[in-house]
């Protein structure tokens, strides 16, 4: 049964058909050839089912919020400050611009936003500051990885809810990995630029410093919103989402004013077509993974790779890779939707923390988004700056063996991603 539901999908998605239509035809096709004694409603019930945990409504709320943000002056005041602080020190224009991603992230959750945004305000001056086109661009879509980690995350979210695990808990988590990454990537930026003897930028003085940071402390307010606002147990997640969202309208329409409020239609009417699109994925993964499930593949498959009985370093190797593959290929919401069911049994008996577990693969779920062949964040680039496909590549294996380094530390040392959450929840 697995192999036929394989076959399926394969031939729809060499067809063309989005990825909603391989799953639902592999799903249906699972009912009426192999569980013929099962109602065609249960698919229904399985779809509707899958989109009605109350935490999902935390996805359009941050989805609405980046797509305010992104048209307004927010990101150009926190590229802004940070350039202040770094801009005079060697290869300091690209640490600007990993530190730039992880502020935005904090604020949007969003890769691609965060590509659109910093990659928009930040490429043109890496190129007259003398950085090679290739390693702009691949700092840039390594970077807004960042997005994935610093919470606000879409990933996080949905992973807590089809996992379980508390998306409080995996959002403060995601803060030392997010560290970790931005001291690797800085390291290298720093390394690169004295390699290549890139020109600092002129030393910023206090005053034009304290400038910045006035101007900044608006949009700086997300981060403290959503980290603040719900390990302060002032609201959940979700609420922050919805905060986050009026936070965002009063502060582009009413105090930047970058934004008229006949705009908010466009903006409003672009959110909801993404946001159609993550929930009928997630309501067809959600069918899918129930008739995963049910016809126990999860384990059949476990059994079938050698991984049952699986030791929790074998369990976690095996799971980063096939995140990682996976998502080379295929939407991260996707895989996330397919593979966490499959991989749940196998992380059970490994006794893993499931906080650790949401954490590692969305870190995959991130890397993938900048890896060959169709990582979302690649083709953002070769769109928002018009470069060919293998231009916007070159450059990104530095920054893939820094992100598999850091997973590597993390998997040796999990405090790494529990320190913080053990820290307050603990």
């Amino acid at each position: 049964m697995s192999l036929v539901m394989l076959g399926i999908m394969l031939v729809l998605l060499l067809a063309g058909f989005p990825m909603m239509m391989p799953l639902l035809a592999a799903t249906v096709a699972a009912f009426i050839f192999y569980l013929p004694d099962l109602s065609l409603q249960l698919v229904v019930q399985q779809m509707i089912g899958g989109v009605k945990p109350a935490a999902l409504i935390a996805v359009p709320m941050f989805i609405l919020a980046a797509d305010i943000i992104t048209r307004g002056h927010s990101a150009d005041r926190l590229v802004d400050v940070v350039m202040r602080f770094m801009g005079h020190i060697r290869g300091g224009l690209a640490v600007s611009v990993t530190a730039a991603c992880a502020l935005f992230g904090a604020v949007c959750g969003s890769t691609q936003a965060t590509v659109v945004a910093v990659g928009g305000a930040m490429r043109p001056r890496m190129l007259k500051a003398g950085y090679n086109d290739s390693f702009s661009i691949a700092l840039i879509i390594n970077a807004a990885d960042l997005a994935y980690l610093i919470p606000p995350s879409i990933g996080m979210i949905i992973y807590g809810v089809i996992s379980g695990t508390s998306i409080s808990e995996l959002f403060i988590a995601g803060i030392g990995p997010g560290l970790l990454i931005i001291a690797l990537f800085s390291a290298y930026c720093i390394w690169y630029a004295k390699k290549h003897n890139i020109p600092v930028e002129p030393k910023a003085s206090w005053g034009e410093r304290m400038t910045s940071v006035r101007r900044a402390i608006w949009p700086l307010g997300f981060p403290a919103i959503v980290v603040g606002g719900i390990y302060g147990g002032i609201f959940s997640p979700t609420e922050a989402a919805a905060i986050c969202v009026l936070y965002a309208l009063i502060l582009e329409t009413l105090v930047f004013r970058s934004i008229k409020l006949r705009e908010i239609f466009d903006i409003a009417l672009s959110t909801g077509a993404v946001t159609s699109v993550v929930f009928i994925l997630i309501a067809a993964g959600a069918a899918f993974s129930w008739v995963l499930s049910y016809a126990q593949i999860p384990q059949q498959l476990i059994a079938a790779i050698g991984l049952e009985g699986a030791g929790p370093i074998m369990t976690l190797v095996a799971l980063n890779i096939a995140f990682f593959v996976g998502c080379m290929f295929v939407d991260s919401i996707v895989v996330i939707l397919i593979l966490v069911p499959i991989f749940a049994p196998l992380i059970k008996a490994a006794g893993l923390d499931p906080v650790l577990v949401g954490v590692l693969i969305t870190l995959q779920v991130a890397i993938g988004a900048a890896t060959p062949p169709f990582g979302c964040n690649i083709f953002t680039a070769v769109a928002v700056f018009r470069r060919p496909f293998m231009d916007v590549i070159r450059g990104v294996p530095p920054f893939l063996i820094i992100l598999f380094a850091a997973t590597v530390l993390i998997v040796a040392f999990p405090p790494i991603a529990l320190f913080l959450r053990d820290l307050a929840f603990r």
